[in-house]
């Protein structure tokens, strides 16, 4: 069974950083394709990023240059570092894999980005 298990939310200042991170079990991590993504109150759930098997990373505009995605396969760990936080990034952050016909999500982090 797949379990996605997040930490590193919180509260920050606008300006400020956080690096999340996503420890994954149960799956072949070095074959999957990670993501992170974010649903604000009343929104759509969102693609913030995504990394490869191969660690080719891919962003949504809104966070270009300002968000970075890395994966730690050793540790099947895939992480997320917020920088230049704005109270917009205001949501919670999925982790999410995808490998072959099978996603899995996390059960989500908080992150509120104080003005």
């Amino acid at each position: 069974q797949v379990q996605l298990v997040e930490s590193g939310g919180g509260l920050v200042q606008a300006g400020g950083s956080l690096r999340l991170s996503c420890a994954a079990s149960g799956i072949i991590f070095r074959g999957a394709t990670m993501g992170w993504y974010r649903q604000a109150p009343g929104n759509q759930r969102e693609s913030v990023a995504e990394i490869s098997s191969f660690g080719a990373p891919n962003y949504a505009d809104f966070v270009k240059g300002r968000f970075t995605i890395s994966r730690d396969n050793a540790k099947n760990t895939v992480y997320l570092q917020m920088n230049s936080l704005e109270p917009e990034d205001t949501a919670v952050y999925y982790c999410h894999s995808h490998l072959g016909p099978n996603n899995n999500w996390g059960q989500g982090t908080q992150v509120t980005v104080s003005s």
